[in-house]
Formats: structure tokens, sequence, C-alpha cells
């Protein structure tokens, strides 16, 4: 008996054992693990060794995998051969050089670890992953989700660049969606060292999956006491009560929202609703509000004002805060809308979501064949996001133009107007390289026509040749991919199927002028794409239009409809909007990218996009952060929007220096109010200069930094200073230029890139790095003139403007005069300087001064080339590294690596030393402690 049972049980051993071993099937590659998987979970699931740090994982509810390529990693991307399968009762381990990818045989769940077998990164116990089925057109699909375990010391930053001044995103919320100033890239990066691609189109969520619900969910009591509401007090002009009513909700968000129209029209324009009452729950916990607005909106909770806001009534936008609410305990709430002409306004709820959901790292999306995702490793944040470009593409060098000052308004109404601004800046000797040319240069309504009103631009290419030629200026113009019914590029592109059709089919007119029917093209068809580049090609390219401002990408097809009505809109080539509806840009840029490199292959691609995708630095692509308004308070967000944009891998950033949309009291500056605009507009300047783009742009008052401020206030001289700062740092920021390409280089940086070790940077998010050697802390509080400034630990810092010393590992309150932000130089540093000029392509930069701040050693290289074709992509460059020795006290300037043509064979070297007893400025004017000859040859410097 006990030989039989013994028998017996290494049967079932074996059958145990051959089971296991059928379930997984090994690739060259990786392998493929098959689930006995419950109804909404995975059936099959791949792991794909891509290289040494980077594992593609992706699982699907169905018995095959997707087949379709990717719009976001480079199709040359191809699985790696170099590692090995280790293999147990009920996992399988896929290990390379420094990375180990274990998958459970019976839950398909995943995790990674080090060598050392130290977890960075684990699903969600049992895997994590959700599918529920969908159709969308008649398309049978899956709503998918995927969960991570996250420990509480974790921070995650990226995901594009959002507006609610978020910086770290632990526990938070995310829509990815794309809006007009949302950017959405669906990239994280952990504190943990790590990067998590999620390779999906349509609208997704970081953190909480669920959607917003009414105010209704709410208990809610009007002012008096009364269950059933908020008192809605309706108030026209001079705050006249017209009548009281008891509401709970609060619903005019779109156009098609039936409340709209019955909105009280005296009410809308110069009057406000004020709700008021209070709300309880049962539900005990963190109880969300998200509040969809133009207009003016204030929130009151328990009396603390929550939100105060301002927004363009085209352009509403979201906020979010929360309350902490005990089961039957009153909060009082009070909401105060002024429409201010026609706005829009929704204000939702959601119950408390579990603590334990909160906290972990979850991405969810709307539409997904299946869940498929890039786990990639590094050992800081550079080498994650280096793994980021190396399967999504490298960033183009830009033209060196375009690190210098943009000049822009809303908008230069002729070809005299926009002309006179260059001139004038150049009678003034303030430099700027590009002027840019907004909407509506074309013949009215020939929207999409890409061709100038000869009325007001008479002869556009002698315009152009004048600007080029004469005034050593460049010109970006604005190209949408929206055409009016009726022109002709609209017919040729509906001809051949290329546009969107449901907004005409809809009679929908725009709002501009008397208004026209019009509709978007369809990138996602590649033969549109081509089109769509010839007809700028031979109406702008040919005439030497030198960049393009590619607006609208979201696409704004119409302002104002609901998320809903624009995934209708845009029915691809590809398949339905809600499938696609996150990469409408990236196809957009692709486009043009490749088109240009065609028909003018010596000209480097600039590109300018409101929107922003995974992937889309590859084609040359930066992006601004969309028609934020002239509030401090967006200026403060912007701050933390271009960090976390930095951190999700796209190199090019910038935003509406001051501001796009502007409250109607700025429109008659005089006294209090003309002081703020100055001001709000040289703080929000001197905060540009270090941002990897520098561009000033916004409606009316007028943008030009003579016309922000007259000759000889602070604020001009201030304009003028920092303008003139970012030339003379040229040579410092056009290196990073390149070594954003060559190896994968954030120019903007986090404080979590640089001082990963110091866990206080973690929540800053009014601070960056600017390349490796400045600290900048822009101002945002008007009338503030000293502001709390962490300087991070490990290092010592240099005051930039005195050259004072001061230790790291502490919190200054530092001096911010109107006319300066605070700046602080990283111990170690040496940053090359330039001679004074009105455009980059002036002079070669010579004198070079290199200012080397001792006490750490420290390097540098200068990066140069011809700044304006591809040629470095043929290794048409130069590189001299500089090289600091604390301990030998000695400055090396290395051998000049590679030639280019136009290079300087020799050069003057200015050599200012920086030490805690010997203090200077980075300024024209500072004088040289050493002066060196430079042929190319290695030269060591010894300090005196």
């Amino acid at each position: 008996m006990k030989k039989l049972l013994l028998l017996n049980l290494l049967l079932a051993l074996l059958i145990s054992a051959c089971s296991t071993k059928s379930n997984y099937e090994k690739l060259q590659d990786g392998v493929i693990v098959t689930l006995n998987s419950k109804e909404g979970g995975a059936k099959r699931v791949k792991l794909q060794v891509i290289s040494d740090d980077i594992i593609h994982v992706t699982a699907t509810p169905a018995d095959t995998f997707s087949t379709a390529q990717s719009l976001v990693v480079l199709p040359e991307v191809k699985g790696s051969t170099s590692w090995k399968l280790e293999e147990s009762a009920d996992a399988l381990s896929l290990i390379t050089k420094t990375l180990r990818a274990k998958i459970s045989l019976t839950s398909g769940e995943v995790s990674f670890s080090d060598t050392t077998g130290q977890v960075i990164l684990q699903e969600r116990q049992g895997g994590g992953k959700s599918f529920t089925p969908v159709t969308v057109d008649n398309l049978k699909s899956y709503a998918i989700r995927q969960v991570f375990e996250s420990p509480a010391d974790e921070a995650f930053y990226g995901l594009g660049g959002h507006q609610n001044g978020q910086m770290n995103y632990k526990g938070e919320d995310v829509d990815l969606v794309q809006h007009n100033i949302v950017d959405v890239i669906p990239f994280v990066y952990s504190s943990k060292n790590y990067g998590l691609l999620w390779d999906n189109y349509s609208i997704s969520k970081f953190g909480d999956p669920r959607e917003y619900q009414p105010l209704s969910t709410l208990k809610l009591f009007t002012k008096d006491g009364k269950e059933g509401g908020l008192t809605a007090d309706y108030y026209v002009k001079d705050d006249k009560l017209k009548e009281t009513k008891v509401e709970n909700k609060i619903d005019f968000e779109f156009l098609e929202t039936p409340q709209v129209d019955s909105f009280p029209k005296d009410v809308s324009g110069e009057g406000k609703v004020v709700w008021e009452g209070s709300f309880t729950s049962d539900a005990a916990g963190a109880h969300k509000f998200l509040v969809y607005s133009s207009g003016y909106i204030k929130i009151w909770v328990d009396g603390a004002l929550v939100i105060d806001k301002w927004r363009q009534n085209w352009n509403p936008w979201t906020n979010k805060f929360n309350v902490d609410v005990k089961p039957g305990e009153k909060h009082t709430l009070k909401i105060e809308w002024k429409p201010d002409y026609a706005g829009y306004l929704g204000v939702k709820h959601l119950d408390p979501f579990a603590q334990d959901e909160q906290s972990r790292l979850s991405l969810a999306s709307e539409v997904g064949d299946e869940i498929n995702y890039y786990f990639i490793k590094g050992n800081n944040a550079d080498e994650v996001i280096s793994g980021y470009r190396n399967i999504t593409g490298k960033a183009p060098i830009v033209p060196k133009w375009a690190m210098g000052f943009w000049q822009s308004r809303e908008r230069y109404r002729n070809r005299q107007e926009m002309v006179d601004v260059v001139k004038e800046y150049r009678k003034r000797n303030i430099p700027v390289d590009n002027i840019v040319l907004d909407w509506q240069y074309w013949e009215d309504p020939k929207w999409g026509s890409h061709e100038f009103d000869l009325k007001r631009f008479p002869d556009p290419k002698g315009m152009i040749n004048e600007l080029h030629n004469d005034l050593h200026a460049n010109l970006m113009i604005s190209v949408w991919p929206k055409f009016n019914k009726g022109t002709k590029n609209y017919e040729e592109m509906e001809k051949n199927g290329f546009l969107y059709m449901h907004n005409i089919e809809k009679k929908r007119k725009d709002w501009v002028g008397v208004g026209y029917e019009s509709t978007f093209y369809d990138p996602f068809n590649l033969e549109a794409g081509k089109l769509f580049w010839s007809q700028i090609d031979k109406n702008l390219n040919s005439i030497g239009v030198d960049a393009w401002w590619l607006d609208a990408t979201e696409p704004d097809i119409h302002s104002n409809i609901s998320i809903e009505e624009r995934k209708i809109n845009m029915s691809t080539a590809m398949g339905p909007g809600a499938k696609y509806f996150n990469a409408y840009s990236l196809m957009n840029a692709k486009g043009v990218y490749e088109g240009q490199r065609k028909s003018s292959p010596d000209k480097r691609v600039f590109i300018l996009t409101r929107s922003a995708f995974a992937g889309q630095q590859r084609y040359g692509a930066a992006t601004w952060s969309g028609d934020i308004v002239s509030r401090w308070s967006d200026l403060q967000d912007q701050i933390a929007t271009g960090i976390n944009f930095a951190l999700s891998g796209i190199p090019y950033w910038t935003m509406d220096i001051g501001g796009f949309a502007v409250e109607k009291r700025y429109y008659n500056l005089t006294g209090e109010t003309q002081s703020e605009w100055r001001e709000l507009n040289t703080r929000w300047f001197q905060f540009g200069t270090f941002c990897p783009l520098f561009r000033s742009h916004g409606q009316f008052p007028l943008r030009e930094i003579y016309n922000i401020a007259p000759q000889g206030t602070t604020e001009y001289n201030s304009l003028v200073y920092y303008d003139k700062l970012r030339y003379l740092l040229m040579p410092y920021i056009y290196s990073l230029a390149g070594h954003s390409y060559f190896d994968n280089y954030t120019i903007m940086r986090g404080l979590i890139m640089d001082f990963h070790a110091d866990n206080k940077v973690y929540e800053i998010g009014d601070q960056f790095m600017f390349g490796p050697s400045l600290l900048i802390s822009p101002v945002y509080t008007y009338k503030a003139r000293t502001r709390d400034v962490y300087l991070p630990s490990t290092t010592g810092w240099y005051d930039f403007y005195t050259g004072a010393y001061l230790t790291g590992g502490q919190t200054v309150k530092a001096v911010a005069p109107l006319d300066r932000i605070p700046v602080y130089v990283k111990e170690g540093s040496i940053i090359p300087v330039g001679p004074e000029i009105q455009y980059t392509s002036e002079k070669p930069a010579d004198p070079l001064t290199l200012y080397v701040y001792t006490g750490k050693a420290g390097n540098f290289t200068l990066y140069e080339d011809e700044g304006v074709n591809y040629n470095y992509e043929q290794g048409k460059y130069t590189s001299i590294p500089f090289t600091y020795n604390e301990a030998a006290k000695t400055l090396t300037i290395g051998e000049r690596q590679g030639s280019f043509n136009g290079m300087l064979e020799k050069r003057t070297i200015n050599i200012v030393w920086i030490t805690q007893d010997h203090a200077a400025a980075v300024a024209a004017t500072t004088k040289a402690d050493q002066v060196v000859t430079y042929d190319g040859k290695s030269l060591t410097v010894e300090h005196k």
C-alpha cells in the first residue's frame, strides 16, 4: 500500500511538473506563459527582453497577441537573445546582466529585481491585470488596467505636462487626455530609478481609474439646512438677485450639455451664481472634487478658500481638491461663479478610494487590445530616460537659432508690423533670433490654404529674404491641421478621403469671424500626412519659412464640445478615435518631419506643437504648454509642468512667457494694474530665460520687451539683462542641446535627477537645474522680494550674481529684487560663456570665457557644429572637454575631437576662477584671471 501511495504521489508530481512546463513557450527573446485565467484576467502573458535594462511586457485575454506595429516604439527595436532562463516549480526568471524579470506560471504576476534579488517593481499580488470588454464603433476591445505595488517612500514623475501644480504623483490622480493646456506622455519615472512606458493611445488614467460623478452622490443641504441640494442664488449685474433655486448638480460643462442653452443670459454676462449649503456622506475618508470651469470660480470649504481661478471661456480646465469626511459629519460648501460672458462650469465628486489602492501605481486605459508596457531600469534618472529614448527615438539637435530668444504675439496683422518689431529689437541692441507669425495670416476664410493674404503680406518671399539677409532673423509660422470647407486644400483632402467628416456633417461653424464650417485631416493615414506636407512645402517651405508651429494638435476640432464628441469627430484610418485619441500630435509631427527631411535635407526640421505624445521627440518636435492665462497661479504651475514634461523624456519645452489669455482688467493699463502687469511679465521672463526654449507670446497687451515696460524702468532693464544673459550662456546652452542628442541628456532637470540621495528634493516643484550647473528658483508671487530656496545637500553653492559661497543642505531666504530671481551655481561647475551677440550666428564664441567654480572636481564638454543642418549626424561637429582637478588645482582643456566647416582653428579662452575667497559674477564685463590661446591641442592651466 505504501509503495502504491508513493507511486501515485510521484505520478502526481510528474503530471504537475509536465503541466507547469507545458504552459509556457520559450522564444529567442523571451517567454510566453499561458494561464488558466478567470473572467476579466489575462490568458497569455509575454515577456520580451529588449536589452539588459529593458523588458517588454504584454498581456492579453485572447488566444493570440496583437501584431500591430507600435506608433511609439521604433520599428527597429527588436528583442535580445543575450539572456538566460531560470526555471522553478511555479515561476520563470529571465536574467540579463543587470536585471531579473520573474513571472508566475499560475497568476502571470511579473516582478523586476536587480542582480542581488532586490525587488525594484512588482505587479500587484495575483498580477494586477484586468480586462473589461468594450465595443467602440463596432470594434470589440477592452478597457484595461495594470496595478503595481509601491512602497511608501516611492515618488513618481513624468506623464507629460499637466496644469495642477503637481510635482510628485505618488497617491495622486492624473487624467491622461490631450487638451489645449495638457500634454500626454504615458511615461512615468520612479524615484526607485525605473521607468514605465505605457504603450496605449487611448484616454488613460494614472491613479484612481473611476469616473467622477454628479454632486448628488453626496447628501446635500441648502444654506438653511434642508436636505435635497444646495441653495443657488442667481445674480445679474451689480449683484442684483434674480432668482433662487435648490440644485443638486452643477453641470454647464459643454456646448451640448442641455443646461447650457437654458442658462439665463443676463446672468451669463456680468452676473454670477452662488451655490451655498453643506454636504455629508456615510463614506469615511478623502472625498474627491473636480471643478471644470471658465470665467471666475471661487470655492470655500468650511470657510477656507480652496480654489480661486480664472480661465478664458473658450478654454476651460479642471482643478481638484479633497475633503476628509467622517460619517455624518457636515461640511459647509460655497461656490461662487462669474461666467464672464458665456462660461462653462461642472462640479463633480467621487467617494473615497481605498487607501491601499490609492498608494499603488496604477495605469488604466479606455481602449486596448492588450496590456502593453516597457519596464526600463537605470542607476539614475538620466539612464532611465536614455532607455526611453533608445526605444522611442533620439531627440535631434534643434537649429542653434531656436535656443535664442523668440518674439511672438497674437498676432502680427501685416508684414510691416512684424518686420518693424525685428527692426526695433535690432535698433535697441536687444538680442532676438526668431519672429513668430501666429494664425490668420491667410485671407479670410481660407483657413488651411497655407497661403499669405497678399493684401496684408505682399511679396512673402521678399519679406522672408529681408528677415534672413538684412535682419538676421528666422521666421516660424503657424500651420494648423484644420481646413475650412470650400478651400482648394480642403477639396484635395476630401477627394482622397483624408478628412474627419463628422464636424462637416453636423454643419458646425467655428468661432472665427462670422463662423465657418471646417474640420481636420487624418494624419493616421500616412498618405494624408504626405499630402499635408506637400501643401505646406509648396506654399511656405519653398519660399524659406524656417520652422513650423503646429497648433491645435489635440486636435481641437471644435472648442467646448465634450470628450465623447471629440472622440466621435476623430474617426481615424487606423481605427476609432477612442482608441487613438492621444496620438494625433505624434502622427501630425511625423508627416511634417519626414516630409521636410526629403524636401529640404540640409535644413533642420523644427516643430512646435501644442500637444505631445511619447516618441514625438524623434520628429524634431518641441512642445509649449498651451493657452495658459496671465495669472500668478499659472506662472507657478508652469514650473512643475515643465519639470515633469522633461522627466517624461522629451527635452524641448517652452510656454507663453507672460501667459496667453488676459483678464479684461489688463486691457487698459494704469496705476496698480499696470504695475502688476509689468511685474508679472518680468517674473515670467526671468523664469523663461532658463527653460529649454525661450519664447514670449500672448494676447494684447503687446508682448515685445519695449512694449511691456518703457526703457529705463526696472522691468525693462531686467528683461534686457536676462535676454542678453541667455546669449552670453549660449555656448553652455547649445552644448546641452548636443548632449541631449548624443547622450540622451535632459536640459530642464527636476532636482530628483541630480540630488537623488537627498529626499528633501522629492516634493520640490518650484526649483530646477538648468543643465548640470545652474539652480533656478523662479519668483511667482506678486510683490515678493525674497523667496525660500532649498540648496540640495552633497555639494556647496555659489551665488550666480555675486559669487558668494553657501553650504548645501539648507533652506535660505534668498533675496529676489524685482530685477532678479535667485540663481545658484553648483560647486565643481565649469560654465562656458561667449561674447555679447545679437543673434546666435553673429559670430563664433571667441573669446570664450570659462567660469570655474572650485571646491570640487568638475567637468563640462563644449559642443559645436554648423548649427542649421544635419551634418552632425555624419560626424561633422567638435567637442572640447574641460576638466577641473580640485586636488591639483588645475584646469585641463582637452584635445578637440572632430571638425566641421567653419570651425575655429584657434581661439582665446579666458578663465575666471571662483573660490570661497575669490568671488566673481557671470557678466560680459567680468575680468579674466588668466588668458590662454587654444589651438585644439590639450593644455593644462594651474590656478594661481
